[in-house]
């Protein structure tokens, strides 16, 4: 059982990319980190956001083939309109 002020799993997603570019205030920061301590979910959330940004950080607009484009943004209209 967690103390009402420690941060659950799903806080933690809704903040990963917040903490990864350094956006959250001193407080929350610390608060995402008491986590990493000891949850492994959290831990491999974190690295694997961490690895996906990497890794896609490397490409460019001009990486992605124009069809593939059009098939993540359909993808994502759908997924938005439920």
């Amino acid at each position: 059982m967690k103390a009402s002020g420690d941060m659950t799993c799903r806080e933690l997603v809704d903040l990963v990319t917040n903490y990864l570019e350094g956006a959250l205030p001193r407080a929350e920061r610390v608060r995402f980190e008491e986590p990493l301590a000891y949850c492994p979910g959290c831990i491999d959330y974190l690295d694997q956001i961490g690895t996906t940004i990497a890794l896609l950080g490397r490409l460019s607009e001009e990486d992605m083939p124009r069809e593939t484009e059009l098939a993540f943004l359909d993808a994502f209209r759908r997924w938005k309109a439920g």
